[in-house]
């Protein structure tokens, strides 16, 4: 075996991961990058992932992929999941590979998986016409013995297969649903409000156990996290890495990396959210790479190697997930508020504070930021923090989602 892997989408961190560990790869993307690859002496393989139909799936990418001697696929964005999931059940001949990637890109599947093994999910459903939404209202009104009066119970709509936060939408209200809800919402999931404290975890698992789990902490969804969680949140590792262990039994997971989301509440329960096998958004891996000092797209392609030894998985990983002296990573990403924008304007409190590291954001040409927006719309940059006190990292981060960065 060649060891060689087809890193599927256009990452340039991804391939620099690559160069850097001296690992075989391929990358296969779509033909406008082809140009690019070749000034840059990049494996390249053009691919339209949009087409999956009987002259352009996975049988013939297999077959190209063959002449460049490749072993296991990896996907790097959710778009491309399925399309791992399949090279890799032919690969490995295992059907249910296929079946496992469908899994992880349809939300209400993957929470009927997790409640068949054990795990706590909200009440949800497949809903395909607004008057379900309603009906569904209606349910959780009742199961809460609602008077009339009351406040609705509150409604999560999503579709099945978007990654993060786009088209999800919160429904509060009656309301809500009719001036939310459009056609084009349909078919989808609805589910009801999960309480309790959101965080992630990332987990890489090779031959089905857990090599390394870090523990993300949200401080507000879409905005801001830090790596890893503070003291509170990582006192619960324990219950935490158990529901992680059979989150992984239950779905079948042997190789690569999984980044659920899980609500915490006070009563120390778990409730499962959904749960991802790509690279998570939010900067999650730089902040880890920070926070941990190891390469975490190093690390996804190391363990979705079923030929990689114990002994070479056992030597990549820190030998504890937390230090005594632990450092701490954060990031906010900034969103202009809507409306007309001239001018970035950094604050010379952010620059002088000893937890400032670095940012992304750019001086803008002048333009009116739209208040219609998928998820959170898209982020003008990132502001980058590192310390050792995980309380001081959160009132930061809380500070600065807030600042305006745009005028």
């Amino acid at each position: 075996m060649s060891n060689k892997v087809a890193l599927l989408g256009w990452s340039l961190p991804a391939i620099e991961s690559m160069q850097k560990m001296d690992r075989p790869f391929v990358v296969v993307s779509f033909p406008e990058f082809a140009d690019t690859a070749k000034d840059n002496d990049i494996p390249f393989l053009g691919w339209n992932f949009k087409d999956w139909n009987e002259k352009s799936n996975s049988l013939q990418l297999k077959e190209l992929l063959d002449k460049h001697s490749v072993d296991f696929a990896v996907p790097l964005y959710e778009e491309t999941v399925e399309w791992a999931g399949a090279l890799n059940s032919i690969f490995r001949d295992d059907p249910r590979l296929l079946n496992r990637a469908y899994l992880f890109r349809n939300k209400a599947i993957m929470k009927r998986k997790a409640l068949l093994a054990g795990l706590r999910v909200g009440l949800f459903e497949e809903v395909y016409t607004r008057q379900g939404v309603h009906d569904f209202m209606d349910r959780l009104n009742e199961a809460n013995l609602q008077l009339p009066g009351e406040e609705d119970a509150w409604v999560h709509l999503k579709p099945f297969s978007a990654a993060g936060t786009v088209g999800h939408k919160l429904l509060r209200t009656k309301n809500d649903i009719e001036e939310k809800v459009i056609d084009k919402d349909f078919p989808c999931m609805v589910e009801s409000h999960l309480p309790g404290k959101e965080f992630s975890c990332e987990a890489f698992i090779h031959n089905g156990e857990i090599r390394f789990l870090n523990i993300t902490e949200y401080v507000k969804l879409g905005y801001s996290n830090f790596v890893p969680a503070g003291p509170e949140l990582e006192a619960k590792r324990p219950l935490i890495r158990d529901a992680m262990e059979r989150l992984v039994k239950s779905f079948g997971i042997e190789y690569g990396m999984i980044h659920p989301e899980w609500f915490l509440t006070e009563d120390n329960t778990l409730n499962f959210g959904e749960v991802a096998c790509r690279i998570p958004g939010g900067h999650i891996y730089e902040l880890i790479e920070k926070a941990h000092g190891f390469d975490p797209i190093q690390a996804l392609v190391l363990c979705s190697d079923p030929s990689a030894t114990e002994e070479e998985v056992k030597n990549f990983f820190p030998d504890k997930e937390i230090k005594e002296n632990q450092n701490y990573a954060g990031s906010v990403m900034v969103y202009p508020k809507p409306g007309r924008i001239t001018k970035l304007q950094i604050p010379d409190e952010l620059k002088e504070d000893s937890f400032f590291e670095d940012h992304t954001l750019y001086a803008p040409s002048e333009h009116k930021v739209s208040d219609q927006r998928e998820g959170f719309g898209n982020h003008y940059g990132t502001v980058f923090f590192n310390g050792d006190d995980p309380d001081r990292m959160r009132e930061l981060l809380r500070h600065y989602q807030d600042v305006d960065f745009y005028a």
